[in-house]
């Protein structure tokens, strides 16, 4: 039986009140707050660091999947709105790459993590966002059954209660909208989830030399584990240069717990022995990497402030986005964007893509949004990948470029609910859709 204590009874300082309050301050977490604030909407996005960008900064991401599809063979950008925004003011500070050929059915794109973060303040401040930094959010308060009334967040000034007419998780946890209540999942229902990952970046690297060795390195791993010399946690390796050419990304941990499943990154004991295993296998791995050709002088620079989590828990929505909805480019009435990226499932030892037929399909799916509405709370909607997807289906919809869509959507259908004093479910979607696109979003209705 787990022990207990009780704790007294509190007044506990409202920090703010506000007609949107966002929870996270990744991708869908930015694009939401800056559609509710652009259209109005007084809004506060609540953050556990200090800076944004999620996963993509705060677990050195520094690649943005999803953007483009493959649509009958031309690779093309297919995720704008908000989106353009941030790309735009990461291209000015010179930390925008250009997109770079994946398995020749796909482009992803590269960035530097400092531009990114000064990039996504602007973003969200001259839209008129206001930020909580340092905020880890600590549990809900309901107004009734079906609606929070507040959020609740541990500051350095103390715990504070942040009170709001409509919410978004964008927590990429699904932490507010269990809190409250809405009934979830966790994994593939056999306790698999999609195994995380420690990202690092290291320099000195002589790019002459290295040349493609993205295309070189899987082959030197196979002839150093077949010697006997290393042991990788898994295969498909992901070495690819920054900006520079001489700092590269490398995504080759995978991080497993002591029954060799995927690390559980809503259980706090395993999120720490997370942290500690990606350390260490990247040292294993950083000793490799100066066996290759040009990156003999190479060293760490950068270690991910966090372990990178691909899957936790997967709030039910309305409709659950399946596998065959991605690999037959589905389409839905509700669309509020598209996603383009395969699927991605990081398995025991390995990462295995499935995707559409290539050139033969339109190459994406319709995001509809259903997906994002928990049927039962009114006030509450979740984006990101967190949204209600089969644990398939999630393993492509995750990605930077479908966080985009889902976030600026549902900060417009808070908007419109507050407009309408409607419920979350009850919103015009044919006004939300016209919306999206007067804004610049892609809905896929034509290509």
């Amino acid at each position: 039986m787990t022990k207990t204590l009780p704790e007294p009874a509190r007044q506990t300082e409202v920090h703010g009140e506000y007609d949107v309050v966002v929870l996270g301050g990744g991708p869908a977490g930015m694009a939401a707050a800056v559609a509710a604030a652009r259209a109005g909407r007084s809004t506060l996005l609540v953050e556990r660091y200090g800076f944004l960008g999620g996963m993509g900064t705060a677990a050195g991401v520094t690649n943005f999947c999803g953007l483009h599809a493959n649509v009958h063979g031309d690779i093309r950008q297919v995720v704008h709105g908000v989106a353009d925004g941030l790309l735009e003011r990461i291209a000015r500070l010179g930390g925008l790459n250009e997109p770079h050929a994946l398995f020749g059915k796909t482009v992803a794109q590269a960035y530097d993590t400092a531009a990114y973060k000064i990039a996504a303040d602007d973003l969200l401040l001259s839209s008129g966002v206001q930020i909580l930094f340092h905020a880890l959010a600590a549990g809900v308060l309901m107004q009734d059954e079906r609606r929070v009334g507040a959020l609740l967040v541990e500051t350095k000034s103390g715990r504070r209660a942040v009170v709001g007419r409509m919410f978004i998780d964008a927590s990429g946890d699904g932490d507010l909208a269990a809190w409250a209540g809405a009934p979830y999942e966790i994994g593939d229902g056999r306790g698999n989830m999609l195994y995380p990952s420690t990202m690092f970046r290291i320099n000195g690297v002589d790019p002459a030399r290295a040349g493609k060795a993205w295309e070189v390195i899987p082959k030197l791993m196979a002839q150093a584990e077949a010697e006997g010399r290393y042991k990788f946690p898994r295969k498909g390796a992901i070495v690819r240069p920054q900006k520079s050419g001489i700092e590269w990304r490398v995504n080759l941990t995978q991080l497993a717990n002591r029954d060799g499943n995927a690390m559980n990154g809503v259980d706090a004991l395993e999120l720490s022995e997370a942290e500690i295993l990606g350390r260490r296998q990247i040292a294993g791995v950083a000793g490799f990497l100066r066996e290759v050709p040009g990156f003999e002088r190479s060293y760490i620079s950068d270690i991910a402030p966090q372990v990178g989590i691909r899957e936790t828990r997967r709030v039910r929505g309305l409709y659950e986005l399946t596998e065959s909805d991605v690999l037959e480019c589905a389409s839905f009435d509700d669309t509020i964007g598209v996603n383009g990226w395969p699927l991605e499932l990081h398995l025991k030892g390995d990462v295995e893509f499935r995707w559409p037929q290539i050139p033969q399909s339109r190459g994406f799916n319709h995001l509809p949004y259903r997906m994002t509405v928990p049927p039962s709370l009114d006030n509450v909607w979740v984006a990101g990948r967190c949204a209600s997807m089969s644990h398939e289906a999630q393993s492509a919809a995750r990605v930077t470029g479908a966080c985009f869509v889902m976030g600026e959507a549902v900060g417009n259908a808070a908007h419109l609910a507050l407009l309408a004093g409607s419920t979350a479910a009850a919103i015009d979607v044919a006004a939300l859709q016209s919306r999206l696109h007067d804004n610049g979003a892609y809905l896929g209705r034509t290509w």
